[in-house]
């Protein structure tokens, strides 16, 4: 089940090998982040500008609510530990927040779903705990919460900046002697036989010309599917487009807590989700990861704003934009797909979901594994080589 070279063909990049990093959005960044720290020759492609893929559409929760299986949750919630060492290690402002995230339902089914989860969360350990209305009024005066049948709050989760992550680690990176190419993609790979006969990258394509390398990151979020392919890799992705919108700056609304999870107003409408930025914006979303909505329209937005007003009518001035449709990066069960391939054995894949969440955990192992040759246990569940293994 679990694919990856053997030992024995994974060798320490100590003699400064040259590593190319396919993708400069969150995940892409963090890891060439964590090279440069290696003192490990990097060159970053994007073909856009960095951060500008499904990092500047993401809704920015660092959280472990709702991730299942348990390897999964801790998994999570081991790279969220991480998040406050990993800013210290940027020395920048990234827009972290914390304080914990407030849900309520307003109906049976609705309650019965949140009993259920906290119930799994209780018995990982996570610290969330049932309240009543009165202790959400007393936390968050400025919402208005309707009908409350289920509460629940954890004071460990939070959110970032992604576009400030990534300025960060791409500058961090620079600084340390790494190349940045902007709107300079992949377009294909030099493809040479390795002394054991095994087929390799030798160099990335661009329309700027090759880059020779010894190893190849694919962190192009929605687009390594494709790229995966180029190099004979089965990564398949699930179909995830995402929509939020964004307000234009507003006075501090929440006081405690970072992040609400607000139920449906009425039956047709998805449950809203919404945070404040440091600048004030607040980003408000809709549904869960597995929504659809590719909605992306002044009317829509309008319609989100008008249903995050209800809870919290502070918001009743604002202006609303809505953010072009986006897709998120999804293998296709739903969970990363980080490590080398059997079948390119020095191409190594980093294919997030909750990729803000996982951004510092993913980019210190990634960089242990390409740079020290060695193998993490902990990521065993997620190597890439699990869909070719299934035949898929």
């Amino acid at each position: 089940m679990f694919g990856g070279p053997p030992m024995d063909r994974l060798r320490p990049l100590g003699g400064r090998k040259h590593v190319v990093v396919v993708g400069a959005g969150i995940i892409g960044a963090s890891i060439a982040f964590q090279l440069s720290r290696r003192s490990i020759p990097v060159t970053v492609l994007d073909d856009g500008e960095p951060g500008y893929g499904a990092s500047s559409h993401s809704f920015a929760w660092i959280n472990a609510t709702g991730k299942s299986p348990d390897y999964y949750h801790y998994f999570n919630r081991r790279s969220m530990d991480m998040w406050a060492r990993f800013a210290r290690e940027l020395d920048a402002d990234i827009g972290l927040t914390w304080g914990g995230y407030l849900q309520w339902e307003s109906t049976q089914d609705g309650a019965d779903r949140l009993r259920a989860q906290l119930a799994e969360l209780h018995f990982w350990g996570y610290p969330c705990r049932f309240i009543n209305e009165r202790e959400i009024q007393d936390l968050e005066p400025g919402i208005v919460t309707g009908p409350v049948l289920a509460a629940a709050i954890n004071d460990v989760e939070g959110h970032v900046d992604t576009q400030k992550i990534v300025d960060a680690c791409l500058l961090r990176a620079s600084e340390a002697g790494a190349i940045v190419r902007t709107n300079s993609g992949a377009t294909g790979f030099k493809m040479t036989q390795n002394a054991n006969g095994e087929t390799v990258v030798e160099g990335v394509e661009t329309e700027m010309g090759e880059i020779p390398c010894d190893t190849v990151v694919l962190a192009a979020g929605v687009a390594t599917t494709a790229l995966a392919a180029m190099v004979g890799v089965d990564l398949p992705q699930q179909y995830s487009p995402g929509v939020v919108v964004r307000t234009d700056p507003q006075p501090p609304l929440l006081q405690k807590v970072s992040v609400l999870y607000a139920p449906q107003i009425e039956p047709g409408h998805s449950e809203i989700h919404l945070r404040q930025m440091a600048n004030g914006v607040v980003q408000i979303g809709e549904g869960s990861q597995e929504s659809l909505n590719r909605d992306d329209s002044q009317g829509h937005a309008n319609d989100l704003l008008d249903r995050a007003t209800k809870y919290l009518p502070a918001l009743s001035g604002a202006k609303v934009s809505p953010v072009p449709v986006g897709f998120r990066p999804m293998p296709r069960d739903g969970f990363p797909a980080i490590g080398f391939c059997g079948s390119a054995p020095n191409v190594y894949m980093a294919l997030m979901h909750s990729g803000v969440t996982l951004a510092p955990l993913a980019a210190e192992l990634a960089t242990m594994e390409i740079v020290d040759g060695i193998r993490v246990d902990a990521l065993l569940p997620f190597r890439p080589d699990r869909f070719s293994s299934k035949g898929s």
